[in-house]
């Protein structure tokens, strides 16, 4: 089990060389259900918005429309606690694997991704 980052510290150079990071600075933070697996939304975190997710258990972004950070929860009631955060491959994106209360999506639906499938066709493995 991986040791918290010290909460009065900077994200670790082990953690940031690690980053690879957008134009603005930010990596997109996809938010899943710990226990379902239920792909409830996607947010984007900077420096340090990850580093107050993996000291607080509790996940914060960075509002690109406010320009400010935000910490899910804080308003609505709908928290976020942390159970796990993991970085791709790449570095351009983390799981952020959580105890959802509530809402995830800020229009109150549990998921952002509720009722607006696209159409699609399906594949199937035994196709070239």
């Amino acid at each position: 089990m991986s040791q918290p980052v010290p909460q009065d510290s900077v994200l670790p150079d082990s953690i940031r060389e690690r980053l690879t990071r957008n134009e603005q600075g930010l990596v997109a933070a996809i938010i899943q259900q710990h226990d379902t697996g239920e792909v409830l939304m996607l947010g984007w975190m900077d420096e340090e918005a990850l580093r107050r997710t993996l000291t607080s258990g509790r996940v914060t972004f960075w509002s690109r429309s406010r320009s400010e950070y935000w910490r899910k929860g804080d308003t609505s009631g709908h928290r976020q606690y942390v159970k796990s955060v993991a970085l791709d491959c790449d570095g351009d994106a983390l799981l952020v694997r959580v105890d959802q209360v509530g809402a995830a999506c800020h229009t109150g639906s549990r998921t952002c991704f509720d009722h607006r499938s696209l159409p699609s066709v399906t594949g199937h493995r035994d196709e070239n």
